[in-house]
């Protein structure tokens, strides 16, 4: 169904309580939750649409969803109020979101072109995607690498690389399809990737609170 403008109001009322209680946390987490909210709203609103334009569009969506929101939770949950937060987990966080990025947009070429959408994937194309999906995992699993390496934990890097296996045979799977027959880059595949990863970092980051604590 198409959202009415009931949802709309719903939706400016829950930003502004969102903002309001981000407040109890501190200035700086308030300033990363407008941003985030305005960053979302000029993505998608019509007059502004950030998503038709296919580098502004993912860099919105590569640095607002990644690396901010590694940020403003890092900064929200330490016990001292402070900026002091380190750099590889908000690099890797906007590498593993501007990985799948692309790939939820590979089966609505036609229909985004439509809408006067031009996504990045339509720019790269439905191989080109897979490819550079692929590179930015890639460059997200060897900062992660680094990153458990410096802290000492690398049995926390070897769990990612075992509970992420199946994401990553699923992606070669449906890569190879896609190259044999290019109408597999389709809606169903894309949710199975989608759901695939998410239940596999989920599972990842609750093995991580286990062995923790």
């Amino acid at each position: 169904m198409q959202p009415t403008k009931q949802l709309f109001y719903i939706t400016i009322v829950m930003d502004g309580l969102a903002i309001i209680l981000s407040l109890q946390v501190s200035t700086l987490f308030t300033l990363c939750i407008l941003l985030y909210i305005l960053a979302s709203r000029a993505y998608s609103y019509r007059r502004i649409r950030l998503k038709k334009y296919p580098f502004t569009g993912f860099l919105t969506v590569f640095i607002f969803q990644g690396a901010v929101i590694f940020f403003s939770v890092y900064h929200g949950v330490q016990n001292e109020v402070g900026i002091n937060t380190p750099i590889f987990p908000c690099i890797i966080s906007s590498l593993l979101i501007g990985a799948l990025y692309p790939l939820t947009q590979i089966y609505q070429h036609e229909e985004d072109k439509k809408d006067g959408v031009t996504s990045i994937s339509y720019v790269l194309g439905k191989k080109g995607t897979f490819l550079f999906s692929m590179l930015l995992f890639l460059a997200a699993t060897f900062f992660l690498y680094l990153r458990f390496k410096k802290l000492d934990e690398l049995n926390h890097f070897y769990w990612y690389l075992l509970i992420m296996l199946p994401v990553v045979l699923f992606f070669l799977y449906w890569m190879l399809k896609v190259w044999r027959n290019e109408a597999a880059a389709n809606f169903r595949n894309c949710m199975w990737m989608n759901i695939l990863s998410t239940v596999c970092t989920s599972i990842f980051f609750t093995v991580l609170i286990l062995v923790k604590y």
